[in-house]
């Protein structure tokens, strides 16, 4: 068996070492010195470049490196057929989940406000809502999006979900729905995304969903760039609509130099950290749906590509 290894982000260092030590009879070729094509069983991927992936004629499963797959999909020669995975490791989980919290407790505990005091020398106490006062409204209904708004709700925080589709959860309020969002929206005060980018949340995050937020909300972007449609939020800053965003996400990736959000007084950049994909917990999970492939048995959260996840 051999598996191609492609990533625009990570490194052969960190990942060949784990791979072979889990399934030595493996051989871990690493893009751009893969040998021959034809002897490509599987793909493990982070933003391969378009047709990488219809080169390898024989390929049988693609495994993406991260929890989106959007990156794959977006492949205009995509082989059709060849079943993809995407990785839900519940250490990046945690690790989303601790990105959240952190964010959304600086934004609730006014940390940008009190950076702004510090920088001028003012000694002021600010008023201060207690966390059960404190709405938060999270775009995502799955694994990321669920394990968060637990974590939150643990904190105190008033927290509520939306998703494209119905689902209930014992202890979670829901929304769904284009009848549903705007609702969600209107009770939000700090709003999370966490959606899969698909065609139908491309742009979800806009002037339209930022004016049905209470005045002064503010954002947190942990999903993808694609969501947030730049113009919109810096408009919405600037009248005072939303009073803050954190963002680890952006259409462009590295944020280019210059771009406005770089320095801009009420926007916290992240560089893409709230999740970033740990071999020695993700290796095994990869590893075990091409045992399962190879046994006829059904993968680990196989993408419908239809849906987009």
């Amino acid at each position: 068996m051999a598996l191609l290894f492609r990533s625009s982000i990570d490194s052969e260092a960190r990942w060949k070492p784990q791979l072979t030590r889990l399934m030595p009879e493996l051989q871990v070729r690493i893009w751009p010195e893969i040998g021959d094509p034809a002897e490509i069983d599987y793909a493990l991927v982070w933003r391969p470049e378009p047709g990488l992936l219809a080169s390898l004629p024989k390929l049988k499963l693609i495994l993406s490196l991260g929890a989106g797959v959007d990156h794959i999909l977006c492949d205009p020669e995509l082989p059709s057929g060849v079943p993809i995975a995407r990785l839900v490791d519940p250490y990046m989980t945690d690790a989303m989940s601790e990105y959240i919290v952190l964010q959304v407790l600086r934004l609730h505990r006014q940390d940008l406000d009190y950076r702004a005091q510090q920088q001028a020398e003012i000694w002021r106490e600010l008023d201060q809502k207690n966390a059960v006062e404190r709405t938060v409204g999270i775009l995502g209904f799955g694994e990321l999006g669920q394990d968060a708004a637990h974590k939150l709700t643990q904190l105190g925080f008033d927290v509520a979900l939306w998703g494209r589709h119905p689902r209930s959860v014992e202890g979670l309020l829901g929304f769904h729905g284009s009848a549903g969002l705007p609702a969600l929206l209107a009770r939000t005060q700090i709003l999370v995304c966490l959606l899969p980018l698909t065609g139908e949340t491309a742009g979800i995050l806009n002037a339209r969903a930022f004016s049905m937020l209470p005045n002064g909300a503010a954002l947190v972007n942990a999903a993808r760039g694609g969501h947030l449609v730049e113009e919109d939020l810096l408009d919405a800053l600037a009248r005072g609509r939303l009073s803050a965003a954190v963002l680890d996400v952006f259409r462009d990736e590295p944020l280019p130099a210059g771009h406005p959000f770089w320095h801009h007084p009420r926007i916290i950049v992240t560089p893409h950290v709230a999740a970033a994909t740990h071999p020695p917990t993700a290796a095994p999970i990869i590893l075990e749906n091409i045992r399962r492939f190879e046994q006829g048995r059904a993968l680990l959260h196989q993408v419908d590509v239809a849906r987009g996840y």
